[in-house]
């Protein structure tokens, strides 16, 4: 009998095998089951979407919660892909657009931040960008699970060199590597609490958003540059754009100014397709006055 972990990985396995038909149509269950069966997440998405946009109708938002849980489903199946599939077609999958700004960037031997906002496509852009950059760093979160942790690990870093920093080392772990000049991935947009962070708003809401980009890029002269990506479900395809750095950032601004920009920013590009963005997030936990009521 399989253990749990040679059972996850013959999964995996089996998707990053597959046509893409075979595991759209897996997505498809899995999305369908995932907005009635994981009822605690429904509730976060639409508590988001409800505040985020207050503009639809209920319908609307409904409408947007089944897309978004059906892509969110497709980027869970796609990490077969991404973790056992071949290079090639991993590349194949992954059309990327904007590679010059990373290459000139490091001809100049800059610092480099590469701001990956929470889109359904953030893991396959990881993917394409580690098979690009010859060494890279990221942030990740332990899995409670030994067999779950170690999958993620081996998959994220099956390209090239990647060094996994644990999140419980925070920011100091990425500041090791990008002082000596290894591009850090960083996901600006999660709710961790008051420390370290400023309340700017997010879809006009106030939410709790770290000033560490901000702070980073002033300390370490550190071009900031946007990773966009962007699942088309009908040819399964992950579009990543490397966007050029983001000008005069922070600047003169301080850094809350700065947060509150890069906010405005993150927004603009979720707007282009809302569905694709993280709305299982508890994007806005944390409260600007702690006697508020919790939204969630």
């Amino acid at each position: 009998m399989m253990n749990k972990d040679t059972l996850l990985r013959a999964l995996f396995r089996y998707f990053g095998r597959a046509s893409f038909r075979v595991r759209r149509r897996w997505a498809q269950v899995l999305g369908w089951l995932a907005a009635r069966l994981l009822r605690s997440r429904a509730h976060i998405v639409r508590t988001n979407l409800r505040l985020a946009f207050p503009q639809l109708s209920e319908r609307e938002r409904e409408a947007m919660l089944r897309r978004h849980f059906h892509l969110l489903a497709q980027s869970v199946v796609d990490r077969g892909l991404l973790w056992f599939g071949p290079a090639s077609t991993i590349m194949n999958a992954t059309p990327t657009q904007g590679l010059e700004h990373l290459d000139a960037l490091l001809a100049q031997q800059r610092r480099i931040i590469l701001l990956a906002p929470h889109f359904i496509g953030l893991d396959a852009a990881a993917t394409r960008l580690t098979l690009f950059l010859r060494e890279s760093a990221t942030m990740y979160t332990p899995q409670s699970d030994a067999a779950i942790d170690d999958l993620v690990r081996t998959g994220r870093g099956r390209f090239n060199t990647v060094h996994l920093v644990s999140r419980k080392d925070g920011i100091r772990g990425l500041l090791r590597y990008l002082r000596r000049g290894v591009p850090v991935y960083y996901l600006p947009d999660m709710d961790f609490g008051r420390t370290g962070a400023t309340f700017v708003p997010f879809f006009g809401v106030p939410a709790a958003t770290l000033l560490a980009t901000a702070q980073i890029a002033r300390n370490q002269d550190a071009a900031v540059v946007p990773i966009i990506s962007r699942l088309d479900e009908d040819t399964g395809k992950y579009h990543v754009e490397v966007l050029p750095p983001i000008d005069d950032f922070p600047g003169d601004q301080t850094n809350e100014e700065a947060t509150a920009r890069l906010n405005g920013l993150i927004e603009e590009w979720v707007r282009t397709d809302p569905a694709q963005y993280y709305w299982v997030h508890r994007r806005y936990k944390t409260r600007p006055d702690p006697g508020e009521p919790k939204l969630y």
